[in-house]
């Protein structure tokens, strides 16, 4: 489990770079400044929880059953979240209006949320040394 964790935290962390990158030379005459600032959220929020995985992968402070909850909740939330971030910052690009799934964003920050709070519980059983 901790190998594919920290495999998807990697290719999150490249993936943002990617976009990062993207949003700010081949966008920046396509899509308008608010649409590429809310484009670089998504990247953000991609980036941080690329981190956190690699951190989740990494650590023997997360019990195993943990480790396979915040992996599920933060790989659906990152698709939801930022997947949908992406799609509403490029609306005008594309033939697909984004606006129809975008109620899709808060339930995808809503997962990264509850991935945050299952790995703050096992912290606070751990014992003291």
């Amino acid at each position: 489990m901790n190998k594919k964790i920290l495999i998807v935290g990697s290719v999150f962390g490249l993936i943002s770079i990617v976009l990062g990158a993207f949003a700010s030379h081949g966008l920046e005459n396509l899509i308008t400044k608010d649409a590429i600032e809310t484009f670089q959220v998504g990247v953000r929020y991609q980036m941080y929880h690329a981190l956190l995985l690699l951190f989740v992968g990494s650590t023997l402070n997360i019990k195993p059953k943990s480790k396979q909850w915040i992996f599920r909740l933060t790989l659906v939330g990152v698709v939801l979240f930022s997947g949908s971030i992406y799609g509403l910052a490029t609306n005008i690009l594309t033939g697909f209006d984004f606006k129809t799934i975008g109620f899709v964003t808060p339930i995808g920050g809503l997962l990264l949320i509850v991935s945050w709070a299952i790995m703050l519980l096992d912290f606070l059983k751990l014992k003291d040394e």
